[in-house]
């Protein structure tokens, strides 16, 4: 049964019996880098971090790091670099190979570095006493050890020494020191061949065979080795080198090599070399005729040293310039866009000729692979973006033109569009407004919380075609449907267009398009958008759409009305099937801490190894599991690029301090009561929050209860003592400096990936702040070790549930929240619909009962609804509005 080495930067890195091939950059070694070694020697410890970053970027999927250099401190070195290194979140992703001869380097290097490391080396070569105790040492702090084939005589050469060395130091290693055996990697040495020197020549052929050996014979233990000193009698001819090292990895990872320092950005492919280059290397290999040496020196003359430099592919600069502009569109390229934008205006009558000729039918293009599935949403925005600049370049000669003839050319249809107001996201609606440009509509965007008055006014205004609106919280939703009563009453009759997270066809059919006497239309998404408002505003398509579209909601809302929906029980049988909890046999752990605690500054990149991508690609519309979706047959491409693109924006948002994070939580004495949960921020002896909770009331099956959040508050009348969290995080603090940066570039690619990056974050934030909760401030699980893919599953024991998701569907408790935890004092505020600015943020409250569990409190009875108003002491109406998503 295989077991793995689990090793870990951020991220972390399993390694098993059956694990391909894993890259060691080496070229974070003093003793194997010139250009590493001058940097470090000159104290430009900035560049000796980008030669990490590239080895990252080039595959490395470890990073060793040596300092043993006669002209330094290696011990100082070793501690200044990991400690900057670690601040690096794209490389300190991966895990670190704490490389020295030297024991006090390596240990100064393990009381430092983060996550799961392994040393570089040890070995028997000062004894059995000190390599034991070396051992212990690595296996105390944690780490992984690669073991070299050394002994007191010296390092191994043969086949029969190094196998002896290895079996020898596993031995004492699993039998004397507990070591896991899965955690042990050996080095056999591999030394230099093709020296012209008869000894050596089975050099390759040995380290081959006894890394054979050792997978076949010491169970779990892996093998490394130090690919670039086999190619060391060639150095200055880097082809051959490269070869040389592809020929010897291919031969030893078929034999089990587990993993290689190696320049991971200089290796070939084996079947790729050239066929009599590779033949004369694999005789020097495998040492297959007397002569192999003498035959690659020779033909190692003929061979010249030729670069990898990617070369861009600039065949499509000799087309027209129609051709030209259509293939920036398409292919989403801003180099030369203005230049040949402002060739096309010199041979056009007009200037915006270049817009409705070249340009619009390069969107077209752009348009229709979109809408036949060949290009994807980030795809489509950097061809908005390209647009946008190109009309840039064109506008002063349009306006121009406009002021000295009053003629000008005419979009497809207007459209206004708002986030309404009390609500703040917006990344949907401007994708929809990005794509909607893009097929030459004229989107004027108002921005977000924008009051209905404003809307409709400038609607008439400017005599727009279209009315589009979106939101993303629960109170958006009556705020939509108080636009459309509006427009109703005004007498306006431009379509009005729904859309975001919130929203749904039935919604918009049964709650929204009553309310108004025009054509109100759901758009689930951007790739959508084009097609209603073409649709709307098209005069042989808009009566058949008009119609389908009706018949539809007349189809929905009749389904809705005959709709029984899930058996309520009254709110009496509800409460007696509440969860039950011996609080008898359960004590409640009292928490390390209690009151409030500020987190300021937190370190944006300590929270990189912690995000959970998917919702990520969700924004931008691809769909499918991470990491799966990288090799998505259908949207890989798409999302390959866009997951890059992120990652190098995430290393700009770490590096130069784009976004602020702060966060806020505390932990007060609480109890139930009933539904309720009292809260208790300060010594007063009533509580000073109540937060008023619904429970399930839907007919459970046999055994299960119908959860409220309060079940999981230890009541008064148990005699025990309780608490709760409650916390608000934000990632967004900064944000608008760098998006009018972008609106001023008419970069809507970047804004939009910001704000979604920044939403990444806040959750991420969120999630740290809760394992440091659990496992330190209120301690309840300390010894929680949970890597982050776990974390994303939340197999960890408690919960945090927030205001307006299922559990929590009420909004309205996040003002007392705010106000316990005083957030404006890390920068968060709430708008009057209880959206939280920054856009990107989090808030809710934490439960460490073992049972404690999400559940959707789902449709609720009239019954709960009057027990809800009398207990907040509001009016009727009011509820009804506050939790009218609950009421069906």
């Amino acid at each position: 049964m295989s077991r793995v080495m689990r090793l870990s930067g951020l991220e972390p890195l399993l390694i098993g019996d059956d694990s391909l091939f894993v890259n060691v950059g080496e070229r974070t070694n003093v003793t194997g880098s010139k250009a590493f070694a001058r940097l470090i020697l000159a104290d430009d410890f900035a560049g000796a971090v980008e030669v990490a970053r590239q080895q990252v970027a080039a595959g490395a999927q470890i990073i060793d790091v040596n300092m043993d250099e006669a002209m330094l401190d290696s011990k100082a070195a070793m501690v200044r670099f990991l400690n900057v290194v670690a601040t690096e979140p794209d490389i300190a992703r991966v895990p670190v190979m704490i490389d020295s001869s030297k024991w006090e380097v390596i240990e100064a290097g393990l009381k430092c570095v983060q996550g799961k490391p392994i040393v570089n080396s040890i070995s028997l070569k000062e004894g059995e006493a000190p390599f034991l105790e070396q051992a212990a040492l690595v296996r105390r702090y944690g780490a992984a050890v690669v073991v070299m084939a050394f002994d007191e005589t010296g390092q191994a050469d043969t086949f029969e020494r190094k196998t002896a060395i290895c079996k020898r130091s596993y031995d004492l290693l699993v039998e004397r020191v507990g070591f896991p055996p899965e955690d042990i990697v050996f080095d056999p040495n591999a030394f230099a061949i093709a020296t012209g020197i008869e000894e050596h020549a089975n050099y390759a052929v040995d380290f081959i065979e006894a890394t054979r050996w050792i997978r076949a014979n010491l169970p779990h233990a892996k093998v490394s080795g130090g690919i670039s000193n086999v190619s060391f009698s060639f150095r200055g001819n880097d082809p051959v080198r490269e070869a040389i090292h592809t020929v010897f990895l291919y031969h030893a990872i078929r034999a089990g090599l587990t993993m290689g320092i190696v320049n991971a950005g200089q290796l070939g492919v084996y079947s790729e070399l050239d066929p009599e280059l590779r033949e004369r290397v694999e005789d020097v290999v495998l040492n297959r005729r007397p002569d192999a040496t003498e035959r690659l020196v020779a033909f190692a003359e003929t061979v010249k040293a030729q670069g990898k430099v990617a070369v861009e592919d600039l065949a499509w600069r000799s087309g027209t310039v129609e051709e030209r502009l259509s293939h920036a569109l398409v292919k989403g390229i801003t180099t030369y866009i203005v230049d040949d934008t402002e060739e096309a205006r010199l041979q056009y009558a007009r200037p915006i000729q270049v817009i409705e000729g070249p340009l619009m039918a390069g969107m077209d293009v752009v348009g229709d692979l979109f809408g036949a599935g060949k290009m994807f949403l980030p795809q489509v925005v950097k061809s908005a973006r390209v647009m946008k600049q190109a009309v840039g370049h064109l506008i002063p000669f349009i306006e121009a033109e406009k002021a000295a003839s009053g003629v000008v050319g005419k979009p497809k249809g207007t459209i206004v569009v708002g986030t309404v107001k009390g609500d703040v996201h917006d990344i949907g609606k401007n994708i929809v407004g990005v794509v909607l440009q893009c097929n030459n509509f004229e989107v004027i965007d108002l921005g977000v919380m924008v009051p209905a008055q404003k809307i409709l006014d400038v609607a008439r205004e400017r005599n727009v075609d279209l009315v589009g609106l979106s939101g993303l919280i629960t109170p958006s939703l009556e705020e939509m449907a108080h636009v459309a009563r509006e427009m109703r009453r005004l007498g306006m009759r431009q379509p009005l267009l729904i859309g975001g997270a919130t929203t749904s066809r039935v919604h918009t059919a049964v709650k929204i398009a009553p309310q108004f006497d025009g054509v109100t239309v759901y758009v689930p998404d951007a790739s959508r958008a084009v097609g209603v408002a073409s649709s709307l505003l098209s005069d042989e398509l808009k009566d058949a759409y008009v119609a389908e579209v009706a018949a539809d909601y007349e189809k929905i809302r009749h389904q809705h009305a005959g709709k029984k929906g899930p058996k309520l029980v009254t709110l009496a049988a509800a409460r007696a099937n509440a969860l039950a909890t011996d609080w008898r046999a359960y004590a409640p752990p009292a928490p390390r801490m209690t009151g409030r605690r500020e987190f300021r500054n937190v370190d944006i990149g300590e929270l990189v190894g912690l995000i959970d991508w998917g919702p990520f690609f969700q924004a931008w519309e691809l769909s499918g599991p991470f990491p799966a979706i990288l090799d998505d047959p259908v949207v890989g491409e798409a999302a390959r690029n866009v997951y890059a693109e992120g990652r190098a924006m995430l290393e700009r948002i770490v590096g130069e301090r784009w976004l602020t994070a702060n966060a806020v939580m505390a932990i007060w004495p609480a109890r139930a009561a009933g539904d309720d949960v009292e809260i208790f921020t300060d010594d007063a002896a009533t509580p000073s929050l109540v937060w008023r909770n619904l429970r399930q009331q839907n007919e459970r099956p046999p055994g299960k209860p119908n959860y409220c959040l309060a079940d999981f508050v230890a009541p008064a009348a148990s005699g025990r003592d309780d608490w709760v969290g409650g916390f608000a995080v934000t990632a967004g603090l900064g944000i608008e400096r760098k998006l009018a940066e972008f609106e001023a570039a008419k970069d809507d690619y970047n804004a939009i990936m910001l704000k979604a990056l920044a939403d990444r974050l806040a959750e991420t934030l969120a999630e740290w702040l809760h394992r440091k909760v659990r496992r330190e401030l209120w301690g309840y699980v300390p010894d929680e070790t949970l890597d982050a893919a776990a974390l994303i599953r939340e197999e960890y024991r408690g919960i945090r549930p927030a205001p307006g998701y299922p559990a929590c569907p009420d909004h309205s408790v996040k003002a007392p929240l705010f106000a316990a935890l005083r957030a404006e004092e890390i920068g968060m505020t709430l708008t009057e619909s209880m959206a939280m600015l920054p856009a990107a943020a989090v808030s809710g409250f934490y439960f460490s009962h073992p049972q404690a569990r999400y559940f959707a409190v789902g449709r609720i009875g009239e019954d709960q609804l009057a027990d809800y108003a009398a207990r907040a002491g509001v009016p009727l109406e009011d509820a009804r509005r506050r939790l009218a998503p609950n009421l069906g």
